[in-house]
């Protein structure tokens, strides 16, 4: 399944997310810190979503109160429903 994802309070605009049978296959941000982001996203790649989730779930970046692995954590949550 793919889904792409607006964002919410981070620099990334757009998360597209493909997963099959539970495993992350691929994770592409728009916008964002570009190296910062590529690694996020091959470090996800091959985990069970449940554990990236867990993860990457409530990460802030700054003083804001998400992050764009949070927002990953998110889309991949509404995935799961």
């Amino acid at each position: 399944m793919k889904k792409s994802f607006r964002t919410s309070g981070t620099c990334a605009s757009m998360i597209d997310v493909e997963v099959e049978d539970g495993v992350i296959i691929d994770v592409g941000f728009s916008g964002g810190c570009e190296g910062n982001l590529t690694g996020v996203s091959r470090l996800v790649t091959g985990m069970q979503v449940n554990d990236a989730i867990e993860r990457l779930r409530g990460i802030t970046c700054g003083r804001k109160s998400t992050s764009c692995p949070d927002q990953l954590a998110k889309a991949l949550e509404s995935m799961q429903h």
